[in-house]
């Protein structure tokens, strides 16, 4: 996959949801869905037994069957497609939640940015676009990140794997 890098940045990171434990449990709950409405799809199309006392006629189970198949499709791979880019520019910090949300970051507006670690569930409920006690966070997987305190007193954390790099890179650009 080629990615566009943005002439002029000392910084330049792509993270991605691909952690193990979460593909499995993504991965047995659509299974389990799939199961439990293609029997139940197969038990009253094919064997002619209503579902429940009061079953959907069979077009609308066909309707709603793949509207719901076709769901969870989608919403897998708009999660497989999630990733997290991180952007030391010349214009800001880039901070990308593709396909969700773009914001650049002027230096000016960072008051303070420094490495740390997180908890991740505990600070902030877990991972992607959070708010917690501390503030916003933007992370992908692990417990390290830089931590910036923003003029106008809110607190953002971005996580990353290489935060020190990221931290270095957003300090030049301050001075």
């Amino acid at each position: 996959m080629s990615q566009k890098i943005e002439p002029g940045a000392s910084f330049h990171e792509i993270q991605k949801f691909r952690q193990v434990f979460l593909w499995i449990f993504l991965l047995l709950v659509d299974s389990l869905f799939l199961i439990l409405f293609g029997y139940g799809m197969y038990k009253q199309l094919v064997l002619g037994q209503a579902l429940g006392s009061r079953p959907l006629p069979d077009i609308a189970l066909v309707i709603v069957g793949s509207f719901f198949i076709l769901l969870l499709a989608v919403l897998t791979y708009v999660f497989y497609a999630m990733k997290l880019i991180t952007e030391v520019r010349n214009d800001g910090l880039s901070l990308r939640f593709h396909p969700l949300t773009h914001q650049v970051i002027p230096y000016e507006h960072i008051k303070t940015c420094e490495v740390r670690k997180y908890h991740p569930i505990r600070e902030y409920g877990g991972w992607g676009i959070r708010y917690g006690r501390k503030g916003k966070a933007y992370n992908v997987s692990g417990n390290l990140g830089v931590q910036l305190e923003l003029a106008q007193g809110k607190s953002l954390l971005i996580g990353s794997q290489r935060p020190e790099e990221l931290a270095l890179a957003i300090q030049e650009k301050m001075n």
